[in-house]
Order: structure tokens, then sequence, then C-alpha cells
């Protein structure tokens, strides 16, 4: 493999890696600060104790983004330094605003929420918690500001072989980014939401603080079922922006071929990347992909084959994330409704609470899906239509590439084994030793 396969490979895994912590440091934060603010209007303890024990894992799991996060963003100097050059004017400013703004903020007061238990009173310890959610979801937006002015670039000019802000306003209101940003902020409550239900039914199981989990899961329940309507309703939206700004990436969500009007959708398909079709075309529903993208069943839909084979993104991998993404997203609902409908006699339905505890990995791998749509499915411009993902590799041999690859490979292995080791044995324990 050559320099710029194995720096795609080394930020995939750094990126993916990373992303399995901050889903869950958004969503759980803002669900520990309802905790306690549950804590200080009813003077409940089990609200206290709710947060104490959900705020432990919370930690661990803060603690191994950061550590995942620190290493990602050298990626950019080492691997991606003509990226970096290119666009750091516009990119370098977002990623420092995101950490004098937002990232030192929430540190700050994860310590004094952490610490502050018996210093402060109920309320200013409350709102600490508020702060602390209200940072990180603040480091999202930025981030993904960064992200969008990849996926949608604009407030610039080029300038001496460079990409200069020009438009600050035009960067920071870009509408790929918020609606990414809400798309994200919602999963990451799915995430929350599924971890604290599989925790809690695993406990409710062994009729362990049955009040304490009962409670827990009937909050994660209710945001559950709120989150995943809004991710699939902002998809759509979301859905619309793609077909206006990168139709290409569109037409390889569907292995859409031929340019037509009235395109339908095919419940049953498998694609034939080098054949340039598909190999089954079966259940179509028609007009369906063109009211999906434009809102109209008779909108023409743009098909691959009008697109260079250069210009095309691998439309295998983008069509079966996208189905990954589509299918675990319509699962997640259909559970959380059937709790809903089941809360107040959930110890006679022991099925579903196995099931709950073995659902904890589904919103994790619906956004890495989704991930995957938006970053492979906008190759091969690393900034869309800009700059190619091919042009934006540091100048480095193979085996500096490679061997940072090994190292940081065998790195997270390890962050990754001690990570759920302490997220398990805690979680294992419950509240009583939290």
């Amino acid at each position: 493999m050559d320099v710029l396969m194995l720096s795609r490979l080394q930020f995939a895994a750094a990126t993916m890696f990373h992303f399995l912590f901050v889903p869950l440091t958004l969503g759980i934060s803002v669900l520990i600060a309802c905790m306690e603010t549950a804590y200080v209007r009813t003077g409940k303890d089990v609200y206290k104790r709710m947060a104490k024990f959900w705020g432990k894992l919370f930690l661990i799991n803060f603690t191994l983004g950061v550590v995942t996060g620190i290493t990602l963003e050298f990626q950019f100097g080492t691997n991606w330094s003509r990226y970096s050059a290119y666009v750091g004017d516009i990119f370098g400013s977002l990623l420092a605003i995101e950490a004098t703004a937002a990232f030192f903020l929430e540190s700050t007061f994860i310590g004094v929420w952490h610490f502050g238990w018996e210093k402060l009173s109920p309320r200013a310890h409350a709102i600490s918690a508020w702060l602390v959610a209200g940072a990180g979801n603040l480091s999202a937006v930025w981030i993904l500001i960064a992200n969008g002015f990849m996926q949608n670039p604009m407030g610039f000019e080029l300038r001496g072989g460079r990409a200069e802000l020009t438009d600050f306003m035009a960067v920071i209101s870009n509408p790929w980014a918020w609606n990414q940003f809400v798309h994200v902020v919602s999963g990451s409550f799915c995430v929350a939401a599924f971890f604290i239900l599989g925790i809690s039914a695993w406990h409710l199981l062994r009729k362990q603080h049955e009040e304490f989990f009962q409670k827990s899961f009937r909050l994660a329940l209710y945001v559950g079922l709120v989150s995943t309507v809004i991710v699939a309703v902002q998809g759509h939206f979301h859905g619309n922006l793609v077909a206006k700004v990168q139709p290409v990436k569109l037409a390889a969500m569907e292995s859409h071929w031929e340019t037509r009007k009235n395109a339908p959708m095919y419940l049953l398909q498998i694609p034939d990347e080098k054949g340039e079709k598909n190999l089954v075309e079966a259940l179509p529903v028609p007009g369906l992909l063109s009211f999906l993208a434009y809102n109209d069943f008779d909108a023409e839909v743009m098909g691959l084959r009008d697109v260079p084979a250069a210009d095309r993104p691998p439309v295998t991998i983008t069509f079966l994330a996208f189905r990954l993404m589509v299918g675990i997203g319509t699962l997640m609902p259909l559970l959380l409704l059937f709790g809903l409908l089941k809360r107040d006699a959930l110890s006679k339905y022991p099925l579903y609470l196995k099931a709950m505890v073995w659902s904890i990995p589904l919103p994790y791998l619906g956004m890495q899906a989704g991930w995957a749509v938006a970053e492979v499915g906008r190759q091969p411009w690393i900034v869309y239509g800009l700059m190619r993902t091919s042009d934006a590799v540091s100048p480095i041999v193979t085996s500096q590439a490679a061997g940072s690859l090994v190292a940081m490979v065998l790195l997270y292995t390890l962050l990754g084994a001690a990570g759920a080791y302490l997220m398990f044995t805690f979680a294992r324990k419950g509240p009583v030793d939290a």
C-alpha cells in the first residue's frame, strides 16, 4: 500500500475509534444534568445517586475520548500537511476556537462537577453539570462547522495557492454544518439512551436496585424515543441537502446509475461497481428516490454514469453503510416503542430486557455507518470540489506511514481494552459502589 492508502486507513481508524466515545459524552452529559436538576427540584436522593453512578461511567468515557481526540488532531500535521497548508487559514481557526471556547470550559467544569459534590450547593452543582453538557455540545458545533466546510466549502477565496478565509459568518452559518449538528447530536442522545437502557435492563433482570434502574430506564426510554424520531425526520432533510450539494454521494448511497425522472427506490438491490450497474434490482417503489431526494416524485435524479469514474466515491461501501444506518434507525424506535408500552411491567418481559442489553451497540453501529456515508461518500475530495484527497497527503515515506499506523492500532487496542474493562466493572457494580 502507498502513503495515501496508509494515511487514509490511519485517519479512518483513529476517527472511528475516537467517535466511539464522543456521542456518549454528548448525550449522557445532558441526561446527567437532567438527573441533577430533578434532585434539586424534588430533593429525592435517588436522582443524586443516579447522577453519581452514570457520571462515573461518563468520566471514564470522557477521558478516553480526550486521549484519542488529541492524537487524531496531530494527524493533520503528520499525515495531511498539504491539506493543512491549503485550508489551514479556515480549518485551523475553527479547531482553535473549539479548543479554547469549548473544550477548556468543559474540562474545567468537569473538575468542578467531580470534586464539588460536598463543596457546592445542590443548585450550584447542577449548574456545573449543565455547563459541562453545554460546553461538550458547543465543542461539537465547532468540530461540525469545520467538517461542514469540507463537505460544502464556503466563505473563502483562493489566493496564492491557498484557500483563505474571507467571510467568517458564511463559514459558521453553513447549512451543511447545522444539518449535520442536529443529526449527530440527536444520534448521540440515542447512544446515551441505549447505553443507559442496556445497563439498566441488565440490573433489572437480576432484580438489583430496582427503583434506581427503573427510573433510569424510564428516563432513557423517553429520551431515546424522541431522539430516534428526530434522527429520522432530520435525516430526510439532510438527504435533501445531500441531493442539492453532493448529488454524486446521493447516487452512490442508492447505487443509482442512470439519470432519470420519477426515479424508483429498489427494496432489494446488489450493486456491481465494476460493471457500472446493479446485479439485482427488485421490488421497486416508483418515484420514491425522487421524492426522498427532492420532495417531488417526478424530480430528476442524477446517475453515476454521468460522472467520470475518477470523480465517483466507492459505491459499494457507501451503499452498504447507508443501508446499515437506515436499518438500525428503523429498528431502534420499534424497540423503544415496545418498552414504552410495557414500561410498567418490564419484569414480565425478560426477553425484551435481554434484547435491550444486547442492543447497546446498535446506535454506535448506526453512527459509525453514518460517518462512513458522509466521509467515504465525499471521496475523491477531501474538501468537496476544491481539493482531492490524493493532493492532501504529507510527503512522507511508506515506512513512516506504516509504522505510525501499527503503533496507533496497538495503542488504541490497549486503550480500548482498558476502557471496556473499567466501564464493565463499574456498570456491573451498580450505584452502591459508584
